[in-house]
């Protein structure tokens, strides 16, 4: 358990109708937690029996299911690790690939957001809502100023979102004072010479980095070629304070 636990129990579980979402209680919660996981982020690999998509940053998170109460089925999942202040940012995820020395000194509590996944077939748009209103209630309950994560794209090739990054480098980069530097050994730059918009063939913004956007988030300049997930990511944060107003009512009229 995570130094955190004492917390949790001010985050009540939200329902809606037979979904709910909800905090893991313990290790079968976070293996199931696991199991969606690698069926969501391994292709062809995920027919392997049992198998969970596990690592050394597991321990440290907390987890949240949301899962439909009638048959037990666990539809989406996600972690976070809560931080103090940025001079905690070394024991994060994003740390391997970024540096964040330009947020060290960010003085608030921080949640990092990482493996967000829904199960396949799952189109229900409650079981997004379930969970960000469990983050909702986590940041209003604990005062956190800033959430970051990588968000990542499908595949290792970014020419097929060269529209698309370009659009981030446009309209959505990071202030200069809180900018991620490179640090992984593979990066892109996110400056296309595609500059002409979503047209035909190019692929769009992933949904989840789209509703970070709309909450006033920003990305870094470069992305990360993620070999071991077949995925690249760009570093993404959104400063709690700075979400649009008419967003912020809605995200807390979900967690109520």
């Amino acid at each position: 358990m995570t130094a955190f636990d004492s917390k949790i129990a001010s985050v009540p579980a939200v329902t809606r109708g037979r979904l709910q979402a909800r905090m893991a209680t313990g290790a079968q919660d976070v293996q199931a937690a696991q199991r969606l996981r690698h069926r969501m982020f391994s292709g062809a690999r995920a027919a392997e029996a049992g198998a969970l998509d596990a690592d050394g940053f597991d321990p440290k998170c907390q987890h949240v299911l949301v899962e439909d109460t009638d048959t037990g089925a666990i539809l989406a999942c996600f972690r976070f690790l809560h931080l103090n202040t940025g001079a905690d940012l070394g024991i994060s995820y994003s740390a391997q690939f970024y540096d964040l020395n330009n947020l060290r000194s960010y003085r608030d509590p921080m949640l990092e957001i990482g493996r967000f996944c829904t199960a396949e077939g799952v189109n229900d748009p409650d079981v997004i809502r379930l969970g960000w209103a469990m983050l909702t209630r986590y940041v209003d309950a604990h005062s956190i100023g800033m959430m970051f994560g990588c968000s990542s794209f499908p595949g290792n090739d970014t020419k097929p979102y060269s529209a698309a990054l370009a659009l981030l480098h446009k309209r959505h980069l990071a202030p200069a004072h809180w900018a991620p530097r490179p640090k992984a050994p593979e990066t892109r730059p996110l400056v296309s010479d595609d500059c002409t918009g979503l047209g035909a063939g190019r692929k769009p913004v992933p949904s989840l980095l789209r509703t970070y956007l709309g909450m006033g988030g920003w990305v870094s300049d470069h992305a990360v070629i993620d070999r071991a997930l077949g995925t690249f990511h760009v570093f993404t944060g959104v400063e709690i304070a700075k979400i649009p107003q008419r967003r912020a009512e809605l995200l807390r009229a979900d967690a109520r």
